[in-house]
């Protein structure tokens, strides 16, 4: 389990950026495609909850458990997140309706057009893009000279596991 500090940091970013990229990790057949969604919240044991669009086909065909990544990012903002875990899908009315924060409609949604997905944050990379600084002209050719030749992400990584 995440520590307390990082957990809080966490959930602070995705509140901040609340879109990302899921991506199933499993290697069934059958898996959840990739999508772009919005995290309703992050639970005190380290989940983020979200809903995905329910597939056309049966919901007890799909692995209830499988590995996951959310990619966290919203334009203009200085940082991303990269998120792995275990998700699982959140399929029986009790553990809907046990998800007090969320308003009615959505429960109903829940159940018949969504699916409630959790993810068990596992690990997590923190990106903060570093601003480029060239104190002249010259420097600045030479830095953009340099970027052709061998380019650079501009980007600070920071890990956070358990």
């Amino acid at each position: 389990m995440l520590p307390d500090v990082h957990l809080n940091f966490l959930k602070e970013k995705i509140q901040e950026l609340r879109s990302a990229l899921f991506f199933s990790m499993s290697n069934a057949i059958l898996k959840i495609p990739t999508t772009i969604v919005t995290a309703l919240k992050v639970d005190e044991t380290g989940n983020i909850w979200f809903f995905v669009h329910r597939p056309t086909q049966c919901l007890s065909e799909f692995d209830r458990e499988f590995p996951a990544r959310l990619e966290f990012f919203k334009k203009g903002k200085r940082f991303f997140m990269k998120i792995a875990g275990k998700a699982c899908i959140v399929s029986q009315p009790e553990e809907v309706n046990n998800l007090g924060s969320l308003p009615d409609d959505a429960k109903e949604k829940a159940m018949h057009q969504l699916v409630l997905v959790k993810v068990k944050i596992q690990s997590a990379e923190y990106y903060q893009n570093v601003p480029e600084r060239s104190s002249s002209w010259l420097q600045g050719i030479q830095t953009q000279f340099n970027k052709w030749l061998k380019p650079q992400p501009n980007y600070r990584p920071y890990k956070l596991a358990s």
